[in-house]
């Protein structure tokens, strides 16, 4: 938990329903007591982000400290979404970290420059797996300070 004693919410975005299952138990390993949600695409992001539809009401969709985007998917995929966020006032300053299989400079690039906080490949073993979320929970929660609205679960920034 963050200073204050509440929960981060950390959205997890992939269209793979194996890996958000991988994940999930990657992140159970951890034990962490912060409140994680999984959707399937950039439009979904983007609809929970914007509180819209299924989304609307502010106690199921508290905004994020931390947003993992998978960059392949359909509807809309995560540089779109990443871009649709760094180009929104309101959205711009939650940390995004990229998700991807590809080690191609160029998508590292472009995720980059397009405002992405990191990159990380996603690594190909369940105990890669569970490094991954490990590192990035102590990082993101235990090393870093996040701006305040972001460490404010209660469904406003």
């Amino acid at each position: 938990m963050d200073d204050q004693g509440k929960q981060i919410t950390i959205l997890l975005v992939d269209d793979d329903p194996d890996d958000r299952l991988l994940a999930r138990d990657a992140i159970a390993k951890h034990e962490l007591k912060h409140n994680v949600q999984f959707l399937e695409n950039g439009e979904e992001l983007l609809d929970y982000l914007k509180r819209r539809g299924k989304y609307e009401d502010p106690k199921n969709s508290p905004t994020p400290g931390l947003i993992l985007l998978d960059i392949r998917m359909p509807k809309m995929d995560g540089t779109e979404a990443l871009k649709a966020i760094r180009n929104d006032q309101e959205l711009r300053n939650i940390p995004v970290v990229m998700l991807s299989t590809s080690r191609a400079e160029e998508e590292i690039f472009k995720t980059y420059d397009l405002g992405a906080n990191s990159f990380i490949c996603k690594p190909v073993t369940f105990d890669g797996l569970v490094e991954i979320m490990g590192s990035l929970t102590d990082y993101w929660f235990e090393t870093v300070q996040l701006p305040k609205g972001a460490r404010n679960s209660d469904g406003q920034s």
